[in-house]
């Protein structure tokens, strides 16, 4: 059995079905359907119970058994960046991290959970040896927390793994309104006027050039099944392409999907600036060098993907 936190959000949903794709079915997924919108991206999964995310909690306080579990992969998070309510935040990311650690530990079951490339914050040095770092939100803040939490603890009984994710993007992510990724934004705006609005000059950049490195979901839950797979990876990885790219190069790549649209440069907002990360760019040397092989998508072929999936008959 494995279980899944967040299991009908972005991430989360995508593992479930490629969970599936292997040929597993017996899946807890746990999540907090408040918005049942989002029951739609597990319409098609199979899985052999639903729980809700503040029954996990308690269940799991108690110490209960599910059964015999192979891993719990814990996407569940508020990743709501603009989300300045740090008791809210540090609840959910990181009191609720730990309440699923302990949990894991006390069963000898293996953790992969999810962090964030937001720990980097303003820094340039994209390493997850880097100790300097000053995360530029309170969410990222709540990552970096469990994060190094997590280094600290001693005589653990079962592998925990974190996975620094970068700008993941694709299918399902649509229920994330405004904090889903910018593909999925350009792409309205292609087609409701046909005009595609990016961020003009700052920060020493050019127009459309600040840089991001986009990860494909897909290739962001292989890394996960790695992860378990492996049997020995161990610690934080950065979960990256390693080859940042412009937003102009994602502009670009939505105007040729549907084959109709233009840039037009607006304003960078004054109240972003100090709050901004001009470029970011995985380091994938220890993700690597512990065995992963897989190439990534590029994002010319990871747009088509996402976008042919939100097509009506697709």
């Amino acid at each position: 059995m494995f279980i899944v936190t967040g299991g009908a959000g972005f991430i989360g949903s995508n593992l479930v079905h490629a969970l599936n794709g292997l040929g597993h079915d017996n899946i807890i997924v746990v999540d907090d359907l408040s918005d049942g919108h989002r029951f739609r991206n597990l319409a098609t999964a199979r899985i052999a119970d639903y729980i809700d995310h503040a029954d996990f909690r308690e269940r799991i306080g108690e110490n209960a058994d599910f059964g015999p579990v192979r891993a719990v992969f814990h996407q569940g998070a508020c990743s709501d960046t603009t989300e300045w309510d740090g008791r809210y935040m540090l609840d959910t990311n990181f009191t609720f991290s730990k309440e699923v650690f302990a949990w894991c530990q006390s069963r000898g079951v293996p953790l992969i959970y999810a962090s964030s490339a937001a720990v980097y914050g303003g820094s340039s040095d994209f390493t997850e040896t880097n100790d300097g770092l000053r995360p530029l939100n309170v969410y990222g803040w709540s990552k970096l927390l469990f994060d190094q939490w997590v280094a600290r603890q001693d005589d653990l009984t079962a592998r925990v793994v974190g996975l620094r994710y970068f700008n993941v993007y694709g299918p399902h992510e649509a229920h994330k309104g405004r904090m889903a990724s910018v593909i999925q934004h350009f792409s309205r705006q292609a087609n409701e006027d046909g005009v595609i609005k990016v961020f003009g000059a700052s920060h020493g950049f050019n127009d459309g050039e600040h840089r991001r490195d986009f990860v494909f979901v897909g290739d962001a839950v292989q890394v996960n099944l790695w992860a378990w797979e492996s049997r020995t990876a161990n610690g934080v990885y950065n979960v990256g392409t390693g080859q940042s790219r412009t937003f102009n190069d994602v502009a670009g790549a939505v105007i040729d999907f549907h084959g109709k649209g233009k840039i037009d440069y607006i304003p960078f907002p004054d109240d972003l600036r100090d709050a901004y990360q001009p470029v970011t760019e995985a380091d994938i040397e220890r993700l690597r060098r512990d065995g992963y092989a897989e190439t990534f998508t590029p994002i010319e072929e990871g747009v088509a993907e996402t976008l042919g999936a939100n097509l009506p008959d697709a």
